[in-house]
């Protein structure tokens, strides 16, 4: 069993940073894809930005390209999310994944709240 652990959340103005953190137990960090998801109660969970196992692969939806930035450190079972230039739309709770795809395993943190006020 793989604990997932956000942190790093917070409230900001609009324009501000905040970088995120999630921290995976376990020895198999470096085989997991990592991924950052946001969610509202009246949206669907959605994909912010993933960052494969072996770095060579990294997404970010449209709306946060340029502005946030997602990282990994295996060495410390940590993976990072930048978030730049921060806008009252990405007000969300922000949920960090961990999904080991030959062994068909995902695993779900308790999610972080960020708040961007105008």
């Amino acid at each position: 069993q793989v604990q997932v652990t956000e942190s790093g959340g917070g409230s900001v103005q609009a324009g501000g940073s905040l970088t995120l953190s999630c921290v995976a137990s376990g020895r198999l960090f470096n085989m997991y894809s990592m991924a950052w998801f946001r969610q509202t109660p009246e949206k669907e969970r959605e994909c912010v930005a993933s960052i494969d196992s072996n770095v060579e692969t990294i997404y970010y939806r449209d709306s946060v390209k340029g502005r946030l930035a997602i990282s990994r450190d295996n060495a410390k079972n940590t993976v990072y999310l930048q978030m730049n230039n921060l806008k009252v739309e990405d007000t969300d709770v922000y949920f960090c994944n961990a999904d080991h795809t030959a062994l068909e395993v995902v695993y779900w943190g308790q999610g972080t709240q960020v708040t961007v006020s105008s």
